[in-house]
């Protein structure tokens, strides 16, 4: 039985999409089977971020009931996608998001849901289809307010929260740091990605990050999440495992505490 995981934020433009297609891509490096679901019903970005610009059946298809699952999947690279409809005017129930897509947890190793960037009946579909969340946020005071307020929303709903995946990190002073993140939320950081614009290059491309720039600091930062989450244990090389080793950061902690959590 696979793993559904909703990566969720409330605030728009801190690369919650853009982590989705990356971390997925990481994943089915490793030899898992990935499908990725644009949860982000009232406005679909996933499909664009990888070229499925107008695809003739969708998830808003499938929650009213016109098709099944299975025909709205469309193989990308090498991950499964479900894209949402770009243009539709139909009334659907996004909570019936679980129900029409839990046999897919069969098939797929992982599946990974994007939200709705807002505080809605989508952002609770996702967290009520996933067995776990990994919020996204950027370190500022703006997001980081709505980062809790979707903490409070998952916890309410009782859904686990995985971790924080800190996008878009610049490392200059005025941001918050890590700690300070993580005292104000009580949620490990598991991920910190330096902004990079390879990543608006690979959108252009309608390309996975990773992919695009394998060896860039931000696709490595996310193989090592994902090497975490499939329980392997991500291999530096030897210098900078030393150093790691030495002096670790926060995330390569909270990583090696989730890893033993899990997998022992």
């Amino acid at each position: 039985m696979g793993k559904t995981i909703g990566v969720v934020s409330l605030k728009g433009g801190v690369g919650k999409t853009s982590t989705v297609v990356a971390l997925g891509a990481a994943i089915a490096d490793l030899g898992k089977s990935v499908l990725l679901v644009d949860g982000n019903l009232s406005a679909p970005n996933l499909g664009l971020h990888l070229n499925i610009i107008d695809p003739e059946k969708t998830l808003h298809h499938v929650l009213m009931g016109k098709s099944h699952a299975r025909e709205a999947v469309y193989n990308i690279g090498n991950v499964d996608v479900i894209p949402a409809s770009i243009f539709n005017n139909n009334q659907i129930n996004p909570l019936k998001l679980r129900d029409k897509i839990k046999f897919l947890k069969k098939k797929y190793d992982f599946t990974l849901i994007d939200s709705s960037p807002a505080l809605n009946e989508e952002t609770l579909a996702t967290m009520l289809a996933s067995d776990s969340i990994f919020v996204v946020s950027t370190p500022d005071h703006p997001t980081l307010s709505t980062t809790i307020k979707a903490m409070k929303l998952a916890k309410q709903r009782g859904t686990p929260i995985d971790g924080l995946i800190l996008n878009k990190v610049h490392n200059k002073n005025f941001e918050l740091s890590v700690d300070d993140i993580e005292n104000t939320t009580g949620i490990p950081v598991m991920a910190v990605i330096p902004h990079d614009i390879n990543i608006l290059k690979a959108l252009s491309e309608f390309t996975p990050s990773t992919t695009h720039k394998p060896n860039s600091e931000a696709s490595k930062e996310y193989r090592r999440l994902a090497a975490t989450l499939v329980g392997r244990k991500y291999q530096y090389p030897s210098l900078k495992r030393f150093f790691r080793w030495i002096n670790p950061k926060k995330q390569d902690i909270n990583r090696m505490i989730f890893y033993k959590s899990v997998f022992g």
